[in-house]
């Protein structure tokens, strides 16, 4: 029998869903190194590989068969070859701009250990896609909003969330896509940067993002009195401060967002709220020439009654603190734990931490591969993001479903 690839799901499947991969037909133990490929949307090549050694029955499943040293990753890693692609161009990061499109995977097979692969015994193709069938994507252009909307199959209604993404502007789709595929409307709403929005604002005035969620609450298919909000850096931060400012936000995840006001200040109606010092002094250069801004913003909890703050004691939703232990583009588990310190001095109750060691700034949902040094916002340089590709694989796989589980819990009381 050739040998031949056997996936499951066969021949596509969800990007945040687990993929089995076995290979049968082999020789009893015989040496073979696995390859996945993958090119996001602009060209670039994404790879991973890792050696194995098939089973005396000539089996190799990777849910069973660990890894062995020598690939891009080893030990007993299932999805080791999905979390582990690499760009072929340095600092690059896979992102998806189409999510009606899925990602083209390749996968194959080759002889031996070798230093390039030996002769190609098998090969198989694996789509991964952003939208379950049945899914709506919907563009958004109501008053000042410039967002997408996804919508679950079926005309019930659902528990709705907004989607706010970090400083780099634009409009991106990909953690909202995937969470309307497991029963959430969800809004991916841009801020600037992003068609006849403000390229450079000189303030955010929360106003806008008030629209938003009235522009939620108004929908036949959103389940209230409430709303979720899922905000990433900056959008974590216009989240804690819609929390604290508008009505009808019921539940908050915040994943490595600032508590107190960075780089842009934030209005609303006749209150500003302005930015914390920042003291470019105490950057640090690492190799290469990349920047760490890890110590850059003065600690917001120091300053008695700091400004910049967010007033985050108002807010009548639950948070829920998804941080990175090792973000070095600030340190988001201080803020999260100093101000649940505060909180809890308050007698509140409303809020939780889920820290992860080993992980950085970003925390995408799962099998996304790690970025570890991107393009800095706003010192237009590469800065170190944080985190390691093995703790940061199993953060991903962790936080993903409890994110899922805290919108389910507080968006569907009666």
């Amino acid at each position: 029998m050739a040998p031949s690839i056997r996936l499951s799901p066969a021949t596509r499947s969800l990007f945040d869903e687990p993929l089995a991969i076995a290979v049968q037909g082999l020789g009893p133990r015989q040496p073979v190194t696995l390859r996945t490929s993958l090119r996001d949307e602009t060209g670039q090549l994404f790879q991973a590989s890792a050696r194995y050694q098939a089973g005396d029955d000539g089996e190799l499943d990777l849910a069973r068969c660990p890894a062995l040293p020598g690939g891009s990753f080893s030990g007993l890693e299932p999805m080791g070859l999905l979390w582990a692609l690499q760009p072929q161009k340095p600092f690059w990061r896979l992102v998806k701009r189409d999510v009606q499109s899925p990602f083209l995977l390749q996968l194959e097979v080759f002889e031996g250990h070798g230093e390039p692969p030996g002769r190609l015994l098998a090969q198989a193709q694996h789509e991964r896609a952003f939208l379950r069938d049945g899914v709506r994507r919907i563009p958004v252009r109501e008053g000042r909003i410039r967002a997408t909307l996804f919508l679950p199959p079926g005309e019930d209604t659902f528990p709705g969330i907004i989607d706010i993404h970090g400083l780099g502007g634009g409009l991106s789709e990909q953690r909202a896509s995937l969470l309307a595929n497991h029963g959430f409307v969800t809004l991916a709403l841009a801020y600037y940067q992003y068609e006849d929005l403000p390229q450079k604002p000189t303030e955010l005035r929360l106003e806008y993002f008030e629209e938003a969620v009235n522009y939620m609450l108004q929908h036949p298919q959103v389940k209230g009195p409430g709303i979720g909000l899922l905000g990433f850096s900056k959008g974590g931060e216009l989240s804690l401060a819609m929390a604290a400012f508008l009505k009808n936000i019921t539940a908050v995840a915040s994943l490595n967002g600032p508590v107190a006001t960075t780089r842009i200040p934030l209005c609303y109606k006749d209150k500003t709220i302005p930015i914390l010092t920042e003291y470019e002094q105490h950057m640090k250069v690492a190799d290469s020439n990349i920047l760490d801004t890890c110590d850059v913003l003065i600690d917001p909890f120091q300053a008695p009654g700091n400004q910049s703050l967010i007033p985050i004691e108002k807010a009548e939703a639950q948070l829920l603190f998804i941080v990175g232990q090792d973000d070095h583009v600030f340190k988001s588990e201080y803020h999260a734990t100093e101000l649940c310190k505060l909180l809890q001095a308050q007698g509140k109750e409303n809020f939780r931490i889920l820290s992860y060691p080993g992980t950085g700034h970003c925390i995408d949902p799962p099998f996304f591969p790690l970025w570890p040094i991107g393009n800095h916002p706003v010192y237009h340089r590469r800065a170190v993001l944080g985190g390691e590709f093995g703790a940061y694989a199993k953060a991903q796989v962790h936080a993903w479903p409890q994110i899922r589980a805290f919108f389910q819990k507080y968006l569907n009381d009666k």
